[in-house]
């Protein structure tokens, strides 16, 4: 295990005891070299923690570089390999000094997952264009830079899988996320795009769509008016937690799903099927 200066969530120790094994005990990921985006704290951290239970080799990508290497020792008490780099996914050259720099030391990339990204809920009428361009920026273009960065890295194995972190905001119209969900709707159709392009090259691409999630932010920003609309249309009647999300991005990386391409894998509790809801023994 490495901690590199270059590259705070709750803790995840417990969602990492959650991941199941396949039918043969044995560990989903293992000899996989993966990149997980804004893996800091999070979901992110979550995944980091989930890659590394099954075996693979993770690099903790974060721009706050702290984070990254807390997140790096915590893998690392519970016998993981990993690697913390400090990366703003904006700047093409800084995506372009990681990848170079996870190919020096670990010789390959198997796995990519865009996971950083910012939030804003904002009405369209009072987003600035600083605001929209900051959502484009780190959301959809930082999706795009590591993605085709990485993507050229794998090309030469023949392999690879880019999990993109989009969101239900990217495919359902939502009060205040005029610039989140357009830059989500722009993960998704990259997704698509990618795939059809990249399937040729032995590159699996899909995406993730959460529904709401129990985080820290969503923790700090959601109102009780919020939060109880989302039960309210949920079938499920709760948030998601952290591990779901990570247990379907451990899923759509393994070679359970080989021939899973362009997918958009909603983890919403039944959120974006919902139509008419009704408690059938109300008055």
């Amino acid at each position: 295990m490495s901690l590199c200066n270059n590259g705070n969530g709750a803790p995840a120790s417990v969602a990492l005891m959650a991941v199941e094994r396949n039918g043969s005990g044995s560990r989903r990921l293992a000899g996989k070299v993966a990149i997980i985006t804004g893996a800091g704290r999070g979901i992110g951290r979550t995944m980091a923690l989930h890659f590394a239970s099954e075996g693979a080799e993770v690099v903790i990508a974060d721009i706050d570089a702290d984070s990254a290497i807390d997140a790096a020792m915590e893998i690392q008490t519970d016998g993981g390999k990993t690697h913390s780099w400090s990366t703003d996914i904006t700047d093409p050259q800084q995506v372009h000094a990681l990848m170079y720099g996870v190919m020096e030391r670990c010789g390959r990339i198997d796995i990519l997952v865009n996971n950083a990204g910012v939030g804003l809920n904002k009405p369209f009428l009072e987003t600035s264009l600083d605001e929209w361009h900051r959502l484009l920026d780190v959301v959809l273009t930082g999706t795009f830079l590591c993605s085709q960065a990485a993507a050229q890295a794998m090309v030469p194995h023949g392999q690879g899988a880019i999990i993109n972190i989009a969101s239900i905001s990217g495919q359902r119209g939502a009060q205040g996320r005029a610039a989140y969900g357009a830059a989500k709707a722009g993960v998704i159709q990259l997704t698509r795009v990618m795939a059809v392009e990249l399937a040729a090259k032995g590159i699996r691409v899909n995406a993730i769509s959460p529904g709401p999630v129990v985080t820290d932010q969503s923790n700090g920003t959601h109102t009780v008016a919020t939060r109880q609309s989302y039960v309210d249309r949920i079938p499920m009647h709760r948030y998601g937690e952290r591990h779901e999300v990570a247990a379907a991005a451990v899923f759509l990386a393994s070679n359970e799903a080989t021939f899973i391409q362009g997918h958009i894998l909603n983890v919403d509790g039944g959120f974006h099927a919902a139509g008419l809801m009704f408690d059938p023994n109300a008055d």
